[in-house]
């Protein structure tokens, strides 16, 4: 909605739309009200809030592609939706948009046990997979904290990753083709079912695009068979400083875990409390090391990994004594943000990449942020891969707060990118990050990024305002940094 739209403009734009739309949807599928449209006023950044000026609910590929035909032709802007669990606010609707959820299209169409692949469509939970697959002894490798409730389109559009994706990758290297529906309502295919495939990577490209390109309706995911044996190690640290540079060794000295997680005290005590998951809460961090494989191997990397990790200074060691015990180890990590939320009304879940030889030092860097502003910083993170997701606490309630909340995150992710890092591991960008996409990438870099969109979506009708921020956003937004000022965290270019 452009700053000149009237309510009279809304209202004669939601009366086409509806208009539209109950030609090829059930009326169910169609939702005005203010009370129907609330559900979808935020994803899981909620903090940010707006209700969006229709949502519909599509249950087939055909009525997808009706969806986007009639909103490019009526030129309104659409943001897809897929389980809402994102932390970025990319699924954030627009006031004068189309909110497209796909939670209906939640079908397992095939498993090919030959290729090991699966063809699903978006709105199929991540952890459904690996349950429908269980019985014949396979898998699908990325596995979120949310996995429960996120689907794979959502982690398509952000490209998820997940406790093992140190060993096997995020979301990207575990798709070979997604079918896409166009702005303007075509249906094209992406990749193949073969490992590679002519032409431009553009599957890479779509992935983690964040629903700026195109609207997935359908993904054709890798599988794995079960490793015959899987064992994790619990390593408790008198410091964060000698917890980080155990992760450093291990990886130096040429083991692979399939998940590296590190803890701090605060997470370890919260989750603790709130699942029981047993571990030492006098420790200021630990580490939990899973390998995994063939037995005779799994033992050999066991004995590799306790010596290195008694070399870096750890107070104790356990390997889990059988599967419930390894179980509730991950459970107890997996646990780590719903354990926050016991202990503060509102946090901030970031997410930045680092090198991994830089995390003792970004750790006392972010302990010197919290006492400088009074906010209690959680730290939970992928360790293997350097990718850190401290929970910043706050009370909305309290005026000010969020805002610090916003300039502490916001210095972490300046941070990451000092050292070499990046403001994103798999969260996406959305609206919150899209100040510090001004800091990582400079103006020529921005214009392709502006190039790529264009080619896709000339009008910018698809999730606009989102990810990549324009130029002048960033001039302003430098300006701001020089006088010590700030923009506001959740502006976007309003359409």
């Amino acid at each position: 909605m452009s700053d000149t739209t009237t309510s009279a403009d809304l209202d004669e734009r939601k009366r086409a739309l509806l208009e539209a739309f109950r030609r090829f949807l059930p009326q169910a599928s169609v939702l005005h009200t203010e009370e129907a449209l609330k559900p979808y006023e935020c994803d899981g950044l909620t903090a940010y809030r707006q209700v969006p000026l229709v949502a519909v609910l599509p249950e087939t590929v055909g009525q997808v592609q009706e969806v986007m035909r009639t909103c490019s032709r009526l030129g309104v802007p659409v943001v897809a939706r897929g389980a809402g669990t994102g932390l970025s606010g990319g699924a954030l609707p627009l006031a004068g948009g189309v909110l497209l959820s796909l939670a209906k299209l939640n079908r397992i169409l095939e498993v090919d046990t030959v290729n090991r692949v699966a063809r699903v469509q978006p709105g199929v939970r991540n952890l459904a997979i690996s349950e429908h697959v269980a019985p014949l002894g396979l898998y699908y490798a990325p596995d979120p904290s949310s996995q429960i409730a996120c689907s794979i389109g959502g982690n398509v559009a952000e490209n998820a990753g997940g406790l093992h994706c140190l060993k096997y990758g995020l979301t990207v290297h575990n798709v070979l083709e997604l079918t896409v529906i166009t702005v303007d309502g075509e249906r094209m295919t992406i990749g193949s079912g073969a490992l590679d495939a002519p032409g431009y990577d553009l599957l890479a490209l779509m992935t983690g695009s964040e629903g700026l390109l195109g609207v997935v309706v359908e993904v054709k995911v890798k599988l794995l068979p079960k490793p015959a044996c899987a064992r994790v190690l619990l390593a408790a640290f008198e410091d964060v400083e000698s917890a980080g540079a155990a992760v450093g060794a291990i990886i130096a000295g040429g083991v692979l875990p399939a998940g590296l997680e590190m803890m701090d005290n605060f997470a370890i005590r919260a989750t603790d409390d709130f699942c029981g998951a047993g571990y030492p809460t006098d420790a200021a961090a630990i580490l939990l090391c899973e390998l995994d494989g063939i037995e005779a191997e799994v033992e050999d990397r066991i004995a590799e990994v306790r010596a290195v990790l008694h070399r870096c200074g750890a107070t104790e060691v356990r390997v889990a004594r059988d599967e419930a015990e390894r179980a509730r180890f991950w459970a107890g990590r997996k646990a780590a943000f719903p354990a926050a939320g016991r202990l503060s009304p509102d946090y901030l879940c970031m997410d930045g990449t680092i090198p991994r030889r830089e995390l003792p030092a970004v750790l006392n860097r972010m302990k010197a942020l919290s006492e400088e502003s009074g906010l209690r910083i959680m730290n939970v993170f992928h360790a293997g891969d350097g990718n850190l997701h401290p929970l910043i606490l706050y009370d909305a309630n309290v005026p000010g707060e969020l805002e610090t909340a916003e300039r502490v995150g916001a210095r972490i992710l300046e941070l990451c990118v000092e050292v070499g890092g990046t403001i994103t591991g798999e969260h996406g960008v959305g609206v919150e990050k899209i100040d510090q996409m001004c800091v990582q990438f400079a103006s020529p870099e921005l214009a392709q990024f502006h190039a790529v969109k264009g080619a896709f979506d000339p009008h910018g009708l698809l999730n606009p305002g989102k990810a990549v921020p324009t130029l002048q956003r960033c001039a302003e937004f430098g300006a701001m940094h020089v006088h010590g000022g700030r923009l506001p965290f959740a502006e976007i270019e309003r359409f």
